[in-house]
């Protein structure tokens, strides 16, 4: 993990304006997931954990002007670029940490994350999740933007070779797109869906769904 902080460190100036071009169907990928944050409060406490520049926290800061927000990451980088996009905003906390170990708090009505836990081992998942159901109120809601891989390696297989041909298609440098790759190969450790909804179930979580899918992009919800 901590090559993962050092490279979203790197780059987390150019994160934002490369996304588009990195993650297929961006907007209505983020859009489910701003979608499945459903609570009937105005004015929910929100935790993004490795919220990073704060994408998907003003999403849900759009759908729920009154509430109040906490983004946790352990990139300084990244929060700064965060800081930056909600200026003169109340209600919104920074909180430097690594949210395998730093406390939640809480209690939550809405736990987001957005394209993080997949640098998560296989074994550190499964209690995060635990964690997260705990930080939550009764009928609180976790949303999962991330990604995963096939249930079968011929679908990880083809999943990655879409992935590629939208890279390539894009106005990405050649050079640019080789970063893409190679931070994806070095950091990535995606899981299945279907383990994923498991650990969620395991962990004390409700109502458990798939809301979107795009093959390595997904968006899980799971109501507490």
């Amino acid at each position: 993990m901590e090559d993962v902080r050092h490279a979203f460190d790197s780059f987390a100036l150019e994160y934002d304006t490369q996304r588009d071009h990195v993650i297929p169907e961006l907007q209505q990928f983020y859009g489910a997931a701003a979608w499945a944050a459903e609570t009937p409060r105005h004015d929910p406490g929100i935790l993004d954990i490795g919220a990073g520049t704060g994408m998907m926290s003003g999403l849900l800061l759009q759908k729920y002007p009154a509430a109040t927000i906490v983004l946790m990451d352990f990139s300084e980088g990244m929060l700064d670029v965060a800081r930056q996009r909600f200026a003169g905003q109340p209600g919104v906390e920074y909180r430097v940490g690594d949210y395998r170990s730093a406390d939640l708090e809480g209690p939550y009505d809405i736990i987001v994350s957005a394209l993080s836990i997949h640098h998560l081992g296989p074994g550190e998942k499964p209690r995060l999740f635990e964690r997260i159901c705990a930080a939550l109120v009764p009928g609180g809601i976790f949303v999962n933007a991330d990604q995963a891989d096939g249930e079968t390696p011929y679908f990880t297989r083809r999943y990655l070779e879409y992935w590629n041909e939208f890279l390539a298609s894009g106005p990405l440098a050649q050079h640019e797109h080789e970063e893409v790759q190679e931070r994806r190969d070095r950091l990535d450790r995606n899981d299945p869906v279907s383990h994923q909804l498991r650990w969620l179930r395991e962990a004390g979580f409700h109502d458990v769904d798939l809301v979107y899918k795009n093959r390595t992009f997904i968006v899980t919800a799971a109501k507490k």
